[in-house]
């Protein structure tokens, strides 16, 4: 299945709903940062919710997710927008531990619980909207889903699931959001409440082939899709960004950085990408300041 991302209503417009596959954005990221399982699975986790959470932005609006849990794996980062593009990185991409108590891997042991989850979204204002909430399982699900609860002010059920292979590509990844609005009646929230504990695995129906308008409606049977969208991993590193960056660092430092390197290399912690800048071309920037 192709990386793809739906968003729709249940119930008479009652519950709002998104479900995302990011199966093939998981294994890039991977990839690129050259992640252990358990780190693939955190960021793989962190990605499909905030390419979600991005959906429910307009137009030029972006968000980034900063998960601070105090484990081994230091920071989660996670761009995104309301065009379904998500990069991402970790501070430490080799922590490996070991499985847990249930043979899962151990986000949680490697996210921590001392620290929290973060939300800044830029929505086109003065200032950035900052939004925070504490890291209660690191698990990352429940701290999405505690986050909208207590933040937002939204009950909403988030499933958040990365299954990695053997040989360490991503066989499935995805996740859903499923949202409460106002004037739900007691029955249909119980009948919702009864059916979530019921469900497999994010990973498990995705593994199965379910699409995601077929897991949505085990949910929330009224299921109904409004907008479904192509996801995609982007960066917007380029070379240009980074002269820039250099630039930025004033003439006198890239005077010092030419006289004692020679040359310059510039690594994007979102993509990995090394931009090389020779002698000359640190001159020729030089010159122009």
């Amino acid at each position: 299945m192709k990386d793809y991302m739906i968003r729709g209503t249940g119930l008479e417009g009652k519950v709002r709903a998104f479900a995302v596959c990011t199966t093939a954005i998981t294994d890039e990221l991977s990839r690129r940062h050259q992640a252990t399982p358990t780190v693939t699975a955190a960021l793989g986790r962190t990605a499909a919710a905030g390419l979600m959470m991005g959906a429910m932005l307009k137009g030029e609006e972006k968000l980034t997710i900063q998960v601070q849990g105090g484990g081994p794996i230091g920071q989660i980062i996670v761009d995104t927008n309301a065009y379904g593009e998500v990069r991402g990185y970790v501070s430490n991409p080799t922590v490996d531990l070991p499985l847990n108590a249930h043979g899962k891997l151990d986000v949680a042991g490697a996210v921590g619980t001392d620290g929290a989850l973060y939300i800044i979204k830029d929505l086109g204002l003065k200032e950035p909207y900052r939004g925070s909430t504490p890291i209660i399982s690191g698990e990352l699900a429940e701290d999405f889903t505690y986050y909208f609860s207590v933040s937002e002010q939204t009950p909403s059920a988030v499933a958040l699931g990365v299954l990695v292979d053997v040989d360490y590509s991503v066989k499935a990844a995805g996740g859903f959001i499923i949202q409460l609005m106002p004037g739900l009646t007691d029955e249909e929230l119980t009948a919702i409440e009864q059916r979530l504990p019921q469900l497999p695995s994010m990973t498990t129906m995705l593994e199965q082939g379910l699409t995601l308008e077929e897991i949505l409606t085990e949910v929330l049977p009224s299921f109904r899709v409004l907008e479904t969208k192509d996801v995609i991993f982007k960066c917007k590193c380029s070379r240009e960004r980074v002269e820039e960056s250099l630039i930025s660092i004033g003439k006198q430092e890239l005077q010092l950085l030419l006289d004692e390197d020679q040359k310059a290399e510039v690594q994007c912690h979102f993509c990995n990408e090394i931009y090389a800048f020779t002698g000359e071309e640190i001159q020729s920037i030089i010159d122009k300041l």
